[in-house]
Formats: C-alpha cells, structure tokens, sequence
C-alpha cells in the first residue's frame, strides 16, 4: 500500500509543480548552459524528461542524470550529459520543444517523459502517439544515436484498464522501435519514504542514486 500512497500523493503535487512556468524558465536556461558548455571532442547523451530528470528539490550534482554522469568519469569516459528536464513536462510540451534540444548533435537520447501525462488522466493515444514523434525526429535528425525510452508506471486508483494500458505504451514502444528500454525508472525508490523528499513523490539525494543505478544498468553497455 506504501506504492498506492506514493502515487496519489503524486497526482496531487506533480499538478502544482507542472504549472510552474518560473521553474521551467529557469530549468531552459540551465540547459542552454549544458549545451553550450559541450566539449566539441566529447560525446553526447541527452536526458530528455520531468522533473525526474530535472531534480526537482536537488542540487544540480545530485540529480540521477549528474550521478551517471559521476559513474562515467569515474571511467574516464569522454562522454558528456545534457540535463534537458524539465519539471511538470508532459510528452506534448516535450513534442513542442524537442526540435530545439536537437540543434546539438547527441550520440545517446534517453526519453523520460509520460508520467504527467498518466497523472492528467490524457488519452492514452495520445502519450503515445507524441513519444513515437519524439522518437522518429530523433532517428531521423540522428540515424546513428541511441534511443533509451525511460518506463513510468501510475497508481491503480486511474482505472485498472488505464493504468495497465499505460504500462505496455513502454515496452510496446521499445520494441517496435528497437529501442532499449528502463522498465521502471524508479523502481526500488517509488513508495519508500527514507528514499524520497518529504512530498512523498520525488527521491532525495539518496533516492537519486538507485535511480541512476536502474539506469546505468542499460545505458553503461552503449557507452
């Protein structure tokens, strides 16, 4: 039950923080900095998503994208991340802006967008008609790049049929588009109070860390 807590808790917050057009401003600018700063020499993986990505209610270094950024220079990679969140973003705001975040060239796309979407109850569809586009411009701008798709699941008090069928827009898409996939970007963390913020919703810095290990698990094979 501490899951189905977890998620109502969430379909009541993320709505406040999705209408926050100061946060999204100032989370613009902090990613037009991050491309700007890109190494010419250095390849580029893109996280593309919420304010999951972004690190709502943490400090820059400490958000899951950072941390993998961390386990990659710990290697002495000569890899690159671009934090494109941002918060209270769903995957027709990201459709809207993704043209602008291609401008760059990237060599691995992680796409962590959707869960607003289940959250606002929109038709299913439509999540995933637009995180098809979302995928298509980034095949078509970047034949070459690697497409991770981050999966999102929602609470069962959205409808047993809704909640199910947004569970398989993921690995529908994954395999359709032979794209590698995350099944739960938050497994472990989601539900568990010792590992999220006092808004129940999003990690802390110690939450964050499991969160980049579930997606380090697929993305360190593709460096």
């Amino acid at each position: 039950m501490k899951i189905m807590g977890f998620y109502i808790a969430m379909c009541v917050i993320l709505f406040t923080v999705a209408c926050n057009n100061s946060t999204k401003s100032h989370q613009n600018e902090i990613n037009t900095n991050s491309i700007q700063s890109i190494k010419d020499s250095s390849k580029t993986i893109v996280f593309f998503g919420n304010s999951l990505t972004a690190g709502y209610g943490l400090d820059p270094e400490q958000a899951f994208p950072a941390i993998i950024q961390q386990k990659i220079d710990s290697l002495h990679l000569n890899w690159q991340i671009v934090n494109a969140g941002v918060s209270g973003e769903t995957t027709t705001a990201g459709l809207a802006r993704i043209d602008w975040i291609l401008q760059k060239p990237l060599n691995i796309f992680v796409l962590e967008l959707g869960g607003n979407d289940g959250l606002r109850g929109i038709p299913l569809e439509v999540t995933e008609q637009n995180l098809q586009a979302m995928i298509d411009k980034v095949k078509a701008k970047y034949p070459s790049a690697n497409i991770v798709l981050a999966g999102m699941q929602l609470p069962p008090n959205l409808g047993i049929k809704y909640t199910k069928g947004f569970a398989t827009i993921y690995p529908n898409l994954a395999q359709k588009n032979n794209v590698m996939l995350i099944p739960f970007l938050l497994e472990g963390v989601g539900g568990n109070p010792n590992l999220n913020q006092p808004d129940g919703i999003h990690p802390n810095a110690a939450g964050a860390k499991i969160v980049a290990d579930n997606g380090w698990k697929i993305i360190h094979a593709l460096l």
